[in-house]
């Protein structure tokens, strides 16, 4: 009687006994992949210590210069326009044909007579001195009125009185910015003909956030560039920096004289710049490792087998390589692949090649 309880009892519990060995086994391998899931696979690189520039972005155009207005000292009639404005022209190229006035003429062909007159005067009075006809007061009385009537030749010849017809020629290479007479126009003295623009002689007027005025000092170098084309960058420098904000624009002016070798836009251009501020620096790593919360700038190094949250202060944004600054060594392994999956102290292990490959 007992033996058949007991066999009915252990009959019972036996699928109950077997249940719990299942689940004992079950609970083991969980555990066992659920360690295994931590560990997070990473790819490495090791920062290295470089120069970078701290920049102020400017934005302004081009304007010349030194702009030349070509007059002419005497007053005269234009018989011939030989260019347009807008126009390119070489060094001694004919801009102009003019005929001097009527009464710049007569004033060199009086001075003409005047001087010939007092060489014949002077002739006669030497040889009235040679007789002793003559005092030596009369005879340097007529050396100087000669050489007072060929002074005022030479100055109506300078003039343009004797010329019967005059070329105006382009002093430098450069462009015609505006025609200011037409053919058949009569000029005064000294009035302005044309302005002319040096092709080498370009001048870079930019704007400033005002708040950077404090970055800026005479002679830092700037990078210019056309907005509105594909032009490479041409180098230049900061030759002034203003003290008053322009009502304008809101900006600070200052200016950089274009070099010669790159005066390659033409006047009026629209123009980005970047001026170079300081130098500093810093630690380059991959712009994919540096990772941004509430509590700033940081990236993840490899600190045996686990990701440490190092904190820096991210100084240069622009590229693929940033540079930052931090508590960071050359032989730092800098997390680059995995960061957006890792929390500080997780387990990290080398991503296979494939992974570190894509």
């Amino acid at each position: 009687m007992n033996r058949f309880r007991f066999l009915s009892r252990l009959a019972l519990l036996a699928p109950g006994l077997l249940l719990a060995a299942c689940g004992g086994g079950s609970g083991g391998g969980d555990n066992a992949s659920g360690g295994a899931d931590q560990t997070v696979a990473v790819t490495t690189t090791m920062p290295r210590q470089q120069v970078f520039h701290d920049t102020v972005e400017a934005w302004g155009s081009v304007d010349p210069l030194h702009p030349v207005t070509i007059n002419l000292a005497h007053a005269g009639q234009v018989t011939a326009l030989a260019v347009a404005p807008g126009q390119a022209v070489k060094r001694g190229t004919t801009l102009l044909t003019v005929t001097p006035d009527p009464a710049t003429r007569s004033a060199f062909v009086q001075a003409q007579n005047a001087a010939r007159t007092a060489a014949g005067d002077l002739k006669r009075i030497e040889q009235l001195a040679a007789d002793r006809l003559a005092t030596q007061s009369q005879l340097a009385g007529a050396r100087k009125a000669l050489a007072d009537a060929r002074a005022a030749l030479e100055a109506q010849r300078a003039l343009g009185g004797a010329n019967t017809r005059e070329e105006v020629k382009a002093p430098l290479d450069g462009v015609v910015t505006t025609l200011q007479v037409q053919v058949g126009e009569r000029f005064a003295a000294n009035a302005p003909l044309l302005a002319f623009t040096p092709t080498n002689a370009l001048l870079a007027r930019l704007g400033v956030q005002p708040q950077d005025a404090a970055k800026l000092r005479v002679g830092l170098p700037v990078q210019l560039r056309e907005v509105f084309s594909e032009g490479h960058d041409m180098p230049a420098h900061l030759s002034m920096v203003g003290k008053a904000i322009d009502p304008t624009s809101r900006l600070l002016p200052v200016l950089a004289e274009v070099p010669a070798a790159s005066a390659t836009p033409i006047a009026g251009t629209a123009l980005s710049a970047v001026i170079q501020t300081a130098d500093y620096r810093a630690w380059a790593v991959p712009r994919a490792a540096v990772l941004h919360d509430e509590k700033g700038d940081y990236l993840f190094v490899v600190e045996h087998g686990k990701a440490r949250r190092v904190a820096v202060t991210l100084r240069h944004p622009e590229g693929e390589v940033v540079g930052v600054q931090g508590a960071l060594e050359a032989s730092s392994q800098v997390i680059v692949q995995g960061v957006y999956e890792l929390n500080d102290g997780d387990a990290v292990h080398m991503a296979p090649a494939e992974g570190r490959a894509k």
